[in-house]
């Protein structure tokens, strides 16, 4: 993605003429909590109420699911975020999901995913993982998977908007910024730089040190 405009402003640039559109393209950082923190614990409840699996494997399942989505975050930043298509329309539909972010980084109220996107993905992943994971270790799976985006809506949006003492912290908001300062073809980890390093998209460690 090349970086064209950059704005430091919070403020929220208008996409839309119309209101309703509008008004669903921007959501508070509370929003994902609100909304998935009953989901999860609903899912947590379930899985372990009404179906064969024990603690450990509802837990070792979450784990799985927590990891998953380590590499889903990455997969969707990097191939669909990042694809940038030749077509007007698809220009504008790469804006509109993440061209704007690159352009407002600051942009409070867009941010973390609205549900209008987040929910339609949710059910969906819920839907594929069922049809491929056996139900004793699918809820624990689901469970970790959404505890997985949770902190990655709520880290992405501390990560532009606190400054941190502790050093995991300070890494990551690091890594993060120079996706967005210094170069937008590297760094698509937000949670979790594990996967640049695998797939060879992090930065030079050297600058690490500089």
């Amino acid at each position: 993605m090349k970086k064209q405009y950059v704005s430091n402003s919070t403020e929220s640039v208008p996409m839309f003429k119309n209101g309703l559109l509008e008004a669903l393209s921007k959501v508070h950082f509370s929003v994902p909590l609100i909304l998935y923190i009953p989901v999860i614990s609903y899912v947590c409840y379930y899985g372990l109420t009404h179906t064969d699996a024990s603690v450990t494997v509802f837990l070792l399942s979450a784990l799985g699911g927590l990891f998953f989505w380590t590499l889903t975050e990455y997969v969707l930043h990097r191939f669909v975020f990042h694809f940038v298509p030749k077509s007007k329309w698809g220009l504008r539909l790469h804006f509109i999901f993440h061209g704007v972010h690159h352009d407002y980084p600051n942009d409070a109220l867009r941010l973390v995913l609205p549900p209008s996107v987040s929910v339609p993905l949710a059910l969906g992943f819920f839907y594929l993982f069922r049809a491929m994971i056996p139900v004793n270790y699918l809820y624990g799976f689901f469970a970790g998977f959404m505890t997985g985006y949770l902190f990655y809506d709520i880290s992405h949006y501390a990560l532009h908007h606190l400054n941190f003492k502790n050093s995991f912290w300070k890494r990551l908001k690091k890594h993060h910024m120079k996706h967005h300062y210094q170069n937008a073809d590297k760094g698509y980890g937000v949670s979790s730089a594990i996967w640049d390093r695998v797939f060879g998209s992090d930065f030079p460690q050297k600058e690490e040190h500089q």
